[in-house]
């Protein structure tokens, strides 16, 4: 098959694992930025080329740096968190001293770990009534529910 996958289009860029780590942090930015147009608009092919390089990136980016993220061995019960009384409270204080009161999602992702806010703690933020944290875009921003939790 000579590199090519079976629906016909040649695989993107180089592979990951020659990338630098900046060469791969853009990229796998890029693909996220667009994954989304490409679900949407994009033909099969496309979704199918843009999918297989997304994981590759994704996983060489876990076998370089396996500590930096949410998925990589074990997540949060592998960094000790910050000593917090509250860690839900320490999370939304830090959003809401934010500018506007908001942070890209991954930035509250690294908040969580750095206070020890586990997964399921951390999306029933969102999910929850009244919610406290809501998504606009990539961002993550306070609600007055979510200042009221830690006035």
């Amino acid at each position: 098959m000579n590199g090519v996958p079976q629906s016909g289009v040649p695989p993107s860029g180089r592979p990951a694992a020659e990338l630098t780590d900046s060469e791969l942090e853009t990229q796998g930015k890029q693909l996220h930025d667009t994954r989304n147009w490409v679900f949407l608009h994009g033909s099969a092919a496309q979704f199918e080329t843009h999918t297989r390089r997304m994981l590759e990136l994704e996983q060489e980016y876990l076998h370089r740096h396996p500590k930096r993220t949410w998925q990589g061995s074990g997540g949060a019960d592998d960094v000790a968190p910050e000593p917090v009384d509250d860690p839900v409270r320490a999370l939304l204080q830090a959003v809401a001293d934010a500018p506007g009161g908001r942070l890209h999602k991954l930035e509250v992702h690294q908040l969580a770990r750095r206070f020890g806010v586990e997964r399921a703690t951390l999306a029933a933020l969102y999910t929850q009534e009244p919610q406290l944290l809501v998504t606009e875009r990539s961002e993550r921003v306070i609600t007055d529910a979510g200042r009221a939790r830690i006035g």
